[in-house]
């Protein structure tokens, strides 16, 4: 399950229901899905998109989305950190980002327009749509590898605008772990 955890503020949600309603505050839309058809770990890009065949349909008609496809990124990827310095400064796309992560963990940072910046830890059963528009930036955990359904409201993909703020480099890429549940955490 996601965790959120709101640096300025010194507090981490941890629990589905308020990590549902904290994200839905500032139009992140997550939920939690529990694999009906399991794949396994070492599948096929297109067994994977055949097995969640019916929920990507679902989403697709749903956010406009036309597209969708899997990515698997770890340590061995080639150009990884290129990859990565794309996406881990701030920026906006034209269109939602949506992702099902099937492994793996990464770090999404959001900027709302109003209030404090969030760090969403997300790993595998977790989907969030992050709206076009929305400022954030992405990165891996530790472990550096994640594998995810990605879908795509125009089929060439999106592409990241910089905000060129430099907000990102106050914030930590900081993963916090399976289980990890801070003292601090706010079960409501």
């Amino acid at each position: 399950m996601a965790l959120v955890k709101i640096p300025d503020e010194n507090r981490t949600l941890a629990d589905a229901a308020s990590v549902t309603q904290c994200l839905a505050e500032v139009g992140i839309h997550y939920e939690r899905w529990q694999p009906s058809h399991p794949v396994e770990a070492d599948a096929s890009p297109e067994e994977i998109l055949a097995s969640y065949a019916p929920e990507i349909e679902k989403l697709k008609a749903q956010g406009g989305y036309v597209t969708a496809d899997v990515i698997s990124v770890n340590p061995q990827t080639q150009g990884l950190e290129a990859m990565l310095a794309k996406f881990n400064r701030e920026h906006w796309h034209d269109e939602d980002e949506v992702r099902f992560i099937l492994s793996g963990r990464g770090l999404f940072h959001i900027r709302p327009r109003q209030g404090p910046v969030m760090a969403i830890e997300v790993e595998a059963g977790d989907l969030i749509r992050v709206p076009r528009g929305t400022w954030h930036w992405f990165d891996l955990c530790s472990d550096r590898q994640i594998r995810a359904i990605r879908l795509f409201q125009d089929p060439s993909g999106w592409t990241p605008h910089y905000t060129d703020s430099r907000v990102d480099q106050n914030y930590q890429p900081v993963c916090w772990g399976p289980q990890y549940i801070p003292p601090q955490a706010t079960l409501r």
